[in-house]
């Protein structure tokens, strides 16, 4: 099944709501819920999103559908989605995609100022 990370900003009017709900995560439950996804696990957030939610789904949807439910409802600013792989799917995907070779990355040259 698909599983997918939210990373959720509420909007200002949105936040008196949250806080005096029973369900202080229902603003993202109801359209995760709405599309057949359930709540995996839901964190508040000191960063620049309100809120960090994992979902699955039982289909595969786009973070287009996600976004589209997101924000008819109001309480939501902004949505940003990824979709998660598990390590099998990974591993199939970097097979899928052919033989891997190691790049190495430079290294920054080193220099130093002189002020005389």
């Amino acid at each position: 099944m698909p599983n997918f990370c939210h990373q959720i900003s509420f909007t200002t009017s949105a936040w008196p709501r949250v806080l005096e709900s029973d369900d202080c995560f229902e603003a993202v439950r109801a359209p995760i819920e709405s599309l057949g996804g359930t709540i995996r696990a839901a964190f508040f957030a000191i960063d620049s999103f309100d809120v960090l939610v994992l979902s699955e789904f039982p289909d595969h949807i786009s973070a287009t559908d996600i976004a589209v439910q997101f924000s008819g409802g109001g309480q939501v600013a902004h949505v940003h989605t990824t979709q998660l792989l598990g390590a099998s799917d990974a591993l199939e995907a970097l097979h899928k995609s052919g033989p891997y070779t190691q790049q190495t990355v430079p290294r920054p040259q080193s220099f130093s100022v002189s002020t005389t």
